[in-house]
């Protein structure tokens, strides 16, 4: 497929600044894929598709505030710093991106805080954007850590034009995130409440989970028109045994597995063998998900309504069918729903 196949008109108005009051509580879109039927439903209401044994697998990763701003020596410019990952603990080494890119070659220096406490040297061109940073701290790692971390804000996504706010440090992360790594949150997960979590617990719906750390692949555009030529950026990834044991469980009892996310549905399409169980992992995965494909261990997906020509969106219509989730998308902006990582939520089934 093409990437100008998923293109559509999504008006300002349509994505979400804010989450909704209640995690729960966002709207919910219904995809039968059986019947072709669309469902207008409320989050809260999820375990109505459900029974005793069914299986949601979540992503478990932690975002860390990977938004920075420093001042360029000599000069005093703003710039800003996207902390992607550490690359060498005992040296303080991180690979990030930087804007504007120009600005900023090997050698420079960079500071953050009101007081110029934190100082970083420039040592490596990684890409056009991307650059290699030695933070230069006299106290130990985690002290280390802390202070970086009390320098840097949620990463909110670029589309969600306003500046970060205090709610933001709760809400751009889901309830159980436990596992630091991700430079965005698998938004799927955002709409679970503890509220909900123990009514899955009440009912007997079981939950499993992995860790993928969510790069900014999920937000960079894609600039190619034949997808087949795209490049998915690499994004850490961990699956333990409880986990494989809950999913080929649910295989083998033919219960409904509901990936929690693409980020899910990537991992689970990722280590799943021919003989359609799934297997610990410890590694990475650039796949990347686009129509047509054939999925394997999941059943149903609940994921939200994503940008156009978005990764997401292609993955959508991967699993629930191109015209069936673009006709939904359609719909979707009729009715109002609410878009982007703060937005509403689809359950493709």
């Amino acid at each position: 497929m093409k990437l100008s196949q998923f293109k559509f008109k999504l008006p300002e108005e349509s994505i979400a600044l804010f989450p909704a009051e209640n995690r729960d509580e966002s709207r919910l879109m219904v995809l039968d894929r059986k019947t072709g039927q669309i469902i207008h439903d409320t989050f809260k209401n999820i375990l109505n598709y459900y029974d005793d044994k069914d299986l949601f697998v979540f992503n478990d990763t932690k975002v860390f505030p990977a938004r920075l701003y420093g001042n360029k020596e000599k000069t005093g410019a703003c710039i800003e710093v996207f902390l992607i990952r550490e690359l060498k603990e005992e040296n303080l080494l991180w690979d990030v991106q930087v804007d504007p890119a120009r600005k900023i070659r090997i050698g420079n220096k960079l500071y953050f805080g009101e007081d110029n406490s934190m100082i970083a040297e420039v040592i490596d061109n990684t890409t056009s954007r991307g650059r290699v940073l030695r933070f230069l701290y006299d106290g130990d790692h985690e002290e280390f850590k802390r202070a970086l971390y009390a320098l840097g804000e949620p990463p909110i996504p670029s589309f969600i034009k306003r500046k970060v706010v205090p709610e933001d440090t709760e809400r751009f992360q889901t309830i159980y995130a436990r596992n630091e790594g991700a430079v965005t949150v698998p938004s799927a997960g955002l709409h679970f409440s503890r509220e909900l979590m123990k009514r899955m617990e009440i009912k007997g719906v079981d939950a499993a989970f992995l860790t993928v750390h969510c790069g900014l692949s999920n937000f960079r555009l894609i600039d190619v028109e034949d997808l087949t030529k795209h490049k998915m950026e690499s994004e850490q990834m961990f699956i333990e045994q409880p986990c494989v044991d809950l999913v080929n469980t649910a295989q083998a009892n033919k219960k409904r597995i509901c990936a929690i996310g693409t980020s899910v549905m990537r991992a689970l399409e990722t280590v799943v063998g021919t003989n359609g169980l799934i297997k610990p992992f410890d590694g990475w995965t650039n796949k990347f998900i686009f129509p047509p494909y054939n999925f394997t261990v999941a059943s149903s997906l609940v994921t939200n309504f994503h940008m156009p020509e978005s990764i997401q969106l292609m993955h959508e219509c991967a699993f629930g069918g191109y015209e069936f989730v673009m006709d939904a998308y359609k719909e979707a902006v009729k009715e109002g729903y609410r878009f982007g990582t703060y937005g509403d939520a689809m359950l493709i089934k």
